[in-house]
């Protein structure tokens, strides 16, 4: 069972203010004619009623009133869409420096990273904060959309400097796997988005959409070994399946085969895999992102939360670890702060140890000494938690290298670790 082959591809944009990420969404639904009727008349009332002599297709994306007025995104819409070729999830996710942690929940779970750059302005600021954050998240497709060429007279000695600029910053990446591609476009105009254009006749590459339908969603993501963890203990109640005992989950990275020798973590305890199944289906294998049902060959003691590996597969564990946080609450982190870890679906208590530092706002690859952690600050740092955890650094396997930290009070989510 393969479930990772599923068509779907999930998008993340990133940019500046006005760097036309809204209008680009927009444009990419309207020439894929995913646009309903009655939206499609509101854009073109919108825009009369703005003045405008042509259409403004940020409105097919910027949902808040707030959004709308100022003409600026800041809360991450999800949009929906297909072609002939397959189904697409966008996160439009906000260019403010004060909404990265919006960013980062809208890539954290993508396949592929649109870096918008106005080709007026080339590489800025918030341009070397959303690279970086896409190498931090291990995003190995990134296309570079080069907008509003149309405004630059679209120039192709433009064009080559911005490319010129940005594989600068490439150069620094500590994510060889990483894929990039710049593709020159006017969002606006319609240019090079969905259909070609003759305006940019000197570029030889294809189109912003060709380059998406073509991309396949296993090339996207890392290898890793595989991780079952145990959401759900399935003990039917009838008298035919009185010894059935069947451990519903997600397998995260990998592959597991009927027959693999596994071991339950954390009681080490051994057996091997008696079957996989999927409602009524029974495979002889599963690969990473299946939602399957396995059963073992002994009877032993598995819990909700329990992690089944192959024995030869063991990840690492500990009571103390070292992550880079994205810190998402009012109230700053500090040493000696007291949380919840959510991993998985494990929750355990945590104390934070030590901030060692934060990440300048400039996103130059440099640090700054900290002792605490502002809203939308990534800083690293050094946390115990109550029970040994059995993880993966995320460059590893991102699913099991990653947690959230909950407020012990409040219940809210403060802030999103990635395991070093």
């Amino acid at each position: 069972m393969n479930r990772s082959k599923n068509k779907v591809l999930k998008i993340s944009t990133a940019g500046s203010v006005d760097d036309g990420k809204s209008t680009l969404i927009g444009r990419i639904l309207y020439d894929t004619k995913s646009l309903k009727e009655d939206k499609i008349k509101a854009i073109e009332e919108n825009s009369a009623k703005k003045g405008y002599d042509y259409l403004d297709f940020s409105f097919a994306t910027d949902g808040l009133s707030a959004e709308r007025e100022q003409g600026i995104t800041i809360d991450v819409a999800h949009i929906y869409f297909s072609t002939f070729q397959r189904s697409y999830i966008i996160a439009d996710t906000p260019g403010h420096i004060e909404y990265t942690r919006n960013m980062i929940t809208g890539t954290s779970t993508s396949d592929v990273s649109l870096i918008l750059i106005d080709a007026r302005n080339g590489v800025v600021e918030q341009t070397k904060r959303h690279y970086f954050i896409n190498n931090l998240l291990r995003v190995k497709e990134v296309i570079v959309v080069v907008n509003k060429m149309d405004l630059v007279n679209y120039s192709a000695q433009r064009f080559e400097e911005i490319v010129e600029d940005f594989q600068v910053l490439t150069q620094s990446s500590d994510f060889p796997a990483q894929k990039t591609t710049f593709i020159p476009v006017s969002a606006l105009q319609g240019e090079n988005v969905v259909h070609p254009s003759q305006n940019l006749s000197w570029y030889r590459g294809k189109t912003l959409l060709e380059t998406l339908e073509e991309i396949e969603v296993e090339d996207t993501q890392e290898e890793a070994k595989a991780r079952f963890q145990v959401q759900t203990v399935i003990r039917p109640k009838r008298e035919s399946l009185h010894d059935y005992r069947g451990y519903a989950g997600k397998l995260k990275g990998g592959e597991m085969r009927i027959n693999d020798e596994v071991t339950i973590l954390p009681s080490e305890t051994k057996s091997r895999i008696k079957s996989i199944e999927f409602y009524d289906q029974q495979y002889e294998s599963a690969s990473k992102g299946s939602s399957i049902t396995i059963t073992l060959y002994d009877e032993v003691n598995v819990s909700r939360g329990d992690l089944i590996v192959k024995t030869s597969e063991k990840p690492h564990v500990a009571k103390e670890l070292k992550a880079i946080v994205c810190w998402m609450d009012k109230t700053p982190l500090t040493p000696s702060s007291m949380f919840y870890i959510q991993h998985g679906v494990k929750q355990v208590k945590s104390k934070i140890t030590s901030i060692d530092y934060k990440i300048k706002s400039t996103f130059d690859g440099k640090t700054e000494a900290a002792t605490q952690l502002d809203m939308n600050d990534l800083g690293f740092i050094n946390l115990k938690v109550a029970q040994p955890l059995h993880f993966d650094a995320y460059k590893e396997n991102k699913e099991n290298g990653v947690f959230i930290l909950i407020d012990t009070k409040t219940n809210a989510t403060s802030g999103v670790g990635f395991i070093q």
